[in-house]
């Protein structure tokens, strides 16, 4: 169930002050709801619970507060739910709200000699920190030996990030103080590269908000300095303390929703690939201690990893269509972007001439093997989103052309058009083979695939799945008699 549905249907019955997945390890999402009025709560609770949503009977009750003293049951409780441990006993001490999984864990960099003051005495303070705001801190001190700052990783809520923001913020200028260190200490947050564009928004606007709003002034690392094993970027917001809690707040509100949106994404469609290791693109990041994404699967840069689809990969080349007017952004300025990306994802990456004066659409065509084209299109869909050729609540949606030989083009179609509406309804994408094509000089056909970044991806997995087991059978079959299954290549039964 898409995010946007959710939040339509429960907006009927009054303002919701928040809505949050708290389990990822079912089939079924448990959403915990809070309405900033009672009666809406109850009134939702009526008309949704048993309702129907798409053959499905929808669960729902309501939360027990961990802090109430108890009055008797609560009213179907969690029960329903059978999603975590015994329904009442909760997690005390952090309040009615379970801790949510999908909560993004606040990064930020200190300047080295502080790291003592943070951690006190046999390890004091930073214990009454973890206390005083529920949440779970570590502080690598091992990594970038030598370097001048280190990264410390907040696993809390919202809130309770922030509040430990504060007090890490309040200890070293206290320290700072006491060992005469003059410098300004700005705070600064480490981001993962794919939410940073939302982040800055359109010609910079979100950040120059948040700016205005705070008092603050936020510069953000380029983009030169990201490496496959460092996909962040630095934010660092320079004001009073006071001032840079507040910018804090609206920076982290701003990733987490760019991470929500992200990840239920992903929840539909990441189980589809096989072998595709995601942590290891560093597309996501993933709750590992340190890095970003998990850095443990990641090969070193031009070694082949992540995902292994039978020996070497093979080399694809795809056509990916993007609106004219989105040129300029992705090849960027001086060509610097188009040059990034191509060096990022590991492809070669072009932009074909318009064909004609009024092209509403310009080609990208995208050479390298699967997870080439995977990071490449990935970064060319966000892009489009970040720069604002979709709506906020658009998801970008494009159409891709792979070539197919042409006497592979019955075996993606299938027998009666069986093949291709399978992909289309486990892919989501609209996936279309043109009948009355004419070959190419290389006897190819084209495949049209369109939807948004997953769909396309997962349809072009499978077609490229159906090739190579053509090949293969080719390979195995090297007589003259045309591949059993596979139509001979001249008259191509309509």
């Amino acid at each position: 169930m898409q995010w946007e549905v959710l939040d339509g249907m429960l907006a009927q019955y009054g303002a919701v002050e928040s809505c949050e997945q708290v389990n990822t390890d079912t089939e079924t999402a448990v959403v915990n709801v809070r309405y900033a009025v009672r009666d809406h709560a109850r009134l939702a609770m009526e008309k949704l619970n048993g309702s129907m949503m798409e053959n499905y009977a929808l669960k729902v009750s309501y939360i027990p507060d961990e802090n109430a003293a108890p009055e008797g049951p609560p009213s179907g409780g969690r029960r329903g739910f059978n999603a975590r441990g015994p329904p009442r006993a909760g997690s005390p001490g952090l309040g009615a709200r379970p801790k949510v999984q999908s909560d993004i864990p606040l990064r930020v960099l200190v300047p080295t000699q502080f790291v003592g003051a943070i951690i006190g005495k046999e390890g004091a303070t930073i214990r009454n920190i973890t206390k005083q705001t529920h949440s779970k801190i570590d502080i690598h001190r091992k990594e970038n030996a030598g370097a001048a700052e280190k990264p410390i990783t907040i696993h809390s809520t919202p809130d309770g990030c922030s509040n430990a923001c504060r007090t890490i913020m309040d200890i070293m200028q206290k320290e700072a103080v006491d060992t005469k260190f003059t410098e300004e200490i700005p705070l600064k947050i480490l981001a993962h590269n794919n939410f940073v564009g939302r982040l800055i928004g359109k010609e910079g606007r979100n950040l120059k908000k948040i700016e205005q709003d705070t008092g603050t002034k936020i510069t953000i690392s380029p983009l030169q300095d990201l490496t496959l094993y460092n996909p962040e970027r630095t934010i660092t917001i320079k004001g009073s303390i006071e001032a840079c809690s507040r910018a804090e707040e609206e920076v982290m509100k701003k990733i987490r929703e760019s991470y929500e949106s992200d990840m239920a994404a992903m929840n539909l469609q990441s189980n589809l690939i096989p072998g595709l290791n995601l942590n290891a693109l560093g597309l996501f990041p993933s709750g590992a201690p340190g890095m970003g994404p998990s850095m443990a699967n990641v090969p070193p840069p031009g070694a082949h990893g992540g995902c292994s689809y039978g020996g070497q990969p093979e080399s694809e080349t795809v056509h990916l269509f993007i609106p004219a007017l989105a040129v300029g952004a992705i090849i960027g300025k001086q060509g610097q972007h188009i040059k990034q990306l191509s060096h990022f994802a590991g492809a070669s990456i072009k932009i074909a001439p318009a064909e004609g004066m009024d092209a509403k659409q310009r080609m990208v065509i995208i050479v390298g093997p699967p997870e080439a084209q995977f990071k490449a299109q990935c970064r060319i869909f966000g892009k489009l989103k970040e720069e604002n050729f979709f709506g906020p609540k658009e998801e970008v949606k494009l159409e891709a052309h792979i070539k197919v030989p042409s006497f592979a083009a019955g075996r993606v179609i299938g027998k009666g058009g069986k093949t291709v509406n399978e992909l289309q309804n486990l892919t989501c994408a609209e996936v279309v083979v043109p009948r009355d094509q004419t070959p190419d000089e290389n006897d190819q056909v084209i495949v049209k695939i369109s939807g948004h970044f997953f769909a396309c991806q997962l349809a072009q997995r499978k077609i490229q799945e159906i090739l190579a087991q053509v090949r293969r059978q080719q390979h195995q079959q090297q007589q003259p008699k045309p591949p059993s299954g596979a139509q001979p290549p001249t008259p191509r039964r309509k």
